[in-house]
């Protein structure tokens, strides 16, 4: 394809987006190449990539976690700036058809059906479950309307639009942390409060602060900081706790260029270029700006009520313990390195302790090597950012999952890869994808500084060819768009990386507004 021409309004609107024409030409670059699949070598399992302890390492973990956290600057951090448009999917679809939303109607489409329309009389059904019930039926008494009526003569319509609409809940376009979750007996909690209820546990300082760190679309903000006015107070007073929350939002820079199916800019009505969020992949500029020390990250609609806090609490402390153990060895080998470069049995415990703990091994090319060549090899990988990575047995949940991944010279490393990455006309690739035996449920501990207490520069650990392109439309048109590396794959990629399986009950999310009818989701 030839070379784009950019007009002076073009580049007037690329550099207000914060973004370089040269930028952009790139982007257009990756468009044409296509994203690089990842090279499968095996699936990561228990006992191979995937650490399983035993009942006296969790309460060892945990034990160590309460006793050396101490004076470490923790944070949680919670990606939330995601619309909860999905999570309606099935509502929106039904509601926007034209049709009667009556019970007798849906069922009727359900039974020859299915799809959407099973789903739909499954809300129905269950309706007053919902935490969201007692407000719904409020709003619609404020507007005259009966929904113990509507429901008996089985008739939905209203109550789903309010439900959806802006005059009403406006679910639709609300984000997920703003949704109301679970019901108690002195109200409901959205998913927003429950991450601070949660954090409250397991990232409170001595001090008794507790930093959490969300990201929001802009046009949500000024919502998320009300409802932490209204809700933190009453739990600040009872746990004894401060909360100290920051927002941030996706830099306009980190947005991509669309295009169309030919690779050209694409171009709305009015000829302006259109560009789109660069997906949670951009996020990992958020985190590096955090100046954070031991970071937790969890997706905001991963919560559940505290009857079954218990375990999430527990198992954030035996990853969070193991992340700290692995730390102080990371830095007692480091030094090691430093006063001991030329002692071959120094670098050898160095090694083994790199290939066991942090499945580092060295290149064939070091093979034979002498001392000094191999440790500032092993020096070199030790520097860097460290995560731990909850992981859960295989459940059926689409998305990521870990693997051995070899790279481009060879080298085998533990990644979490998308479903996406994966080339889907190898047999080779698609068998090993079969073999898969654990999910990512985003349940990461991060140490975020080094030896010195510097914070390390992230960008420099991002693998920047594992992008993701998408098809999507605009207006009725098809468009490609791209995203940058995810922030727990390719944004993580030269990290050091540890698997650890974690129980599914710890897994518990709200892709779908009927899946708040899920037991673990009912007070």
């Amino acid at each position: 394809m030839g070379q784009v021409e950019f007009s002076r309004e073009d580049i007037e609107q690329i550099e207000h987006q914060g973004l370089t024409e040269e930028q952009v030409r790139g982007q257009i670059a990756l468009f044409e190449k296509g994203a690089p699949f990842a090279k499968l070598h095996r699936p990561a399992t228990a006992g191979d990539g995937i650490r399983k302890f035993s009942g006296d390492e969790i309460e060892h973990y945990s034990r160590v976690y309460d006793e050396t956290v101490r004076g470490r600057r923790l944070t949680k951090f919670v990606p939330a700036s995601g619309a909860a448009t999905r999570m309606f999917k099935s509502l929106l679809k039904v509601h926007g058809g034209g049709l009667r939303i009556e019970r007798s109607v849906i069922a009727d489409r359900a039974a020859g059906e299915g799809g959407e329309y099973g789903d739909v009389l499954r809300f129905m059904d269950h309706i007053d479950r919902f935490a969201f019930y007692d407000a719904l039926k409020a709003r619609m008494a404020d507007a005259g309307l009966n929904l113990e009526e509507l429901r008996e003569k089985g008739d939905y319509t209203a109550a789903i639009d309010v439900l959806l609409s802006d005059h009403g809940l406006g679910y639709a376009n609300r984000p997920k942390g703003q949704i109301l979750f679970h019901r108690y007996l002195d109200g409901a909690r959205i998913a927003f409060e429950e991450h601070l209820v949660e954090a409250a546990e397991y990232v409170r300082d001595d001090n008794g602060n507790c930093r959490l760190h969300f990201t929001v679309s802009p046009e949500h903000e000024t919502g998320f900081r009300d409802l932490l006015e209204q809700t933190a107070p009453a739990h600040e007073r009872s746990g004894a706790v401060r909360f100290e929350v920051s927002f941030s939002r996706q830099d306009p820079s980190t947005d991509t260029l669309a295009v169309d199916l030919e690779n050209r800019p694409f171009r709305e009505a009015d000829g302006r270029l259109l560009f789109r969020p660069g997906g949670h992949g951009s996020l990992i500029r958020n985190l590096d700006r955090l100046d954070g020390d031991i970071v937790f990250i969890k997706n905001v609609d991963n919560v559940v009520p505290d009857r079954l806090k218990g375990e999430t609490y527990r198992w954030k402390k035996v990853l969070g313990g193991y992340l700290l153990t692995l730390e102080q060895k990371i830095r007692e080998f480091q030094r090691r390195l430093a006063c001991c470069a030329t002692d071959r049995g120094a670098v050898s415990a160095v090694e083994a302790f790199a290939r066991k703990e942090l499945s580092i091994t060295l290149p064939d090319t070091l093979a034979g090597a002498s001392p000094e060549k191999r440790g500032g090899f092993l020096a070199e990988q030790l520097d860097r950012p460290l995560r731990v990575c909850g992981m859960v047995p295989s459940s059926g949940e689409p998305g990521g999952g870990p693997f051995w991944v070899r790279d481009d010279k060879g080298g085998l490393s533990l990644q979490i890869v998308e479903s996406a990455q994966i080339d889907p006309d190898s047999p080779e690739q698609q068998a090993i994808l079969k073999g898969l035996t654990h999910f990512n449920p985003v349940d990461v501990v991060c140490s975020l500084r080094d030896g010195r207490g510097t914070p390390y520069d992230l960008d420099r650990f991002i693998d920047r060819n594992a992008i993701f392109i998408s098809r999507k439309s605009k207006d009725g048109r098809d468009l490609k768009a791209l995203e940058h590396p995810g922030l727990w794959n390719g944004g993580m990629a030269f990290w050091n990386t540890v698997f650890v399986e974690v129980p599914l009950v710890t897994f518990n999310p709200v892709k779908s507004v009927n899946d708040l009818l899920r037991d673990e989701h009912q007070g």
